[in-house]
């Protein structure tokens, strides 16, 4: 159980069912051809996950201290699971990871996507080390990579597939990819400043230079809510573009229902946040509307197919 807490196993669940959800409920209703078999593609969903397991470890051995203030029955490192363990765990599922993205490439002869798994382990360990305690950039960066793995299925499932004839649809479902990945930057971006709001009493401590210490709580809880309004406005004019346009009533209800509505809850709710459950709170509900937002391309999908 150590383990699994350490590696943040459901935060890891989250990030397969989102890339088999992708594959299986959208790529696949398509007439199109995929590059890889069911079970390459499970090695894609297997590598990012030991990837991101990775980043998390090495998040964990780092934040040790700041979150024996912030999140003291999280800790792991030092309690079940010793440093060296943890670095160890750390190297194992890197170079794993990493080792099942060289083959992949490979196997659909695109040696250099390699260097994406490469980019992606790295950056978590910079993210870690040096990057969280830079205001904005630590945010933006753990964001940008949650979208990656959104953008990653395109790049291995039809890039290498694509071809003069079926350019046009391949670059239409690639745009769909980089719409949600897009979504889910914005969304874990704002929540990526929340948790910074929460964590600031630890993150202080230990001389961090986050939004929040450097321009004060209620300063930062502004940002956060102009960066929020920015998806909701956005999802706004997508829903009546592309599903109000095209009569997919469900998919509509759904959006406003599960994206919106939640979404707008957050802008309200985030001016009167005062308290760490607060900020808590509304961290959670951001990864809610994330989970929900992905989950809308298998509505999409069942409202098309029984609409036709």
């Amino acid at each position: 159980m150590k383990f699994l807490k350490l590696i943040r196993y459901k935060n890891l669940l989250m990030l397969a069912f989102m890339q088999l959800l992708f594959r299986y409920a959208f790529l696949k209703q398509k007439d199109i051809p995929l590059a890889l078999t069911d079970w390459q593609y499970g090695l894609l969903v297997l590598s990012t996950v030991l990837i991101a397991a990775a980043g998390y470890v090495i998040n964990n051995i780092y934040d040790v201290a700041t979150d024996s203030i912030n999140k003291p029955e999280d800790v792991v490192i030092g309690k079940g699971i010793s440093e060296t363990a943890g670095y160890n765990i750390y190297i194992g599922l890197n170079i794993t990871g990493v080792a099942i993205g060289f083959i992949l490439s490979n196997i659909i002869s695109k040696p250099g996507f390699a260097s994406l798994f490469i980019l992606i382990a790295s950056l978590l360990y910079f993210y870690a080390t040096t990057l969280k305690q830079i205001m904005i950039l630590g945010n933006f960066v753990v964001a940008l990579l949650l979208s990656v793995s959104v953008i990653i299925i395109g790049v291995f499932d039809l890039f290498p597939v694509t071809n003069s004839e079926n350019q046009a649809q391949m670059a239409s479902l690639f745009s769909i990819l980089t719409d949600y990945a897009l979504f889910a930057f914005m969304i874990n971006f704002v929540r990526e400043i929340v948790k910074d709001i929460e964590d600031v009493n630890g993150d202080y401590n230990q001389g961090m230079s986050t939004l929040p210490i450097a321009i004060g709580i209620s300063r930062a809880s502004k940002i956060a809510l102009g960066f929020a309004i920015i998806p909701f406005i956005l999802c706004l004019l997508y829903i009546n573009t592309y599903f109000v346009q095209n009569s997919l009533f469900i998919v509509t209800f759904y959006a406003f229902a599960f994206v919106l509505a939640p979404l707008l809850y957050f802008i309200v709710k985030i001016f009167t946040a005062k308290s760490k459950k607060d900020y808590h709170h509304l961290s959670t509900v951001l990864k809610l509307i994330l989970f929900f937002g992905i989950l809308s391309i298998l509505v999409i999908t069942l409202n098309i197919k029984y609409n036709a």
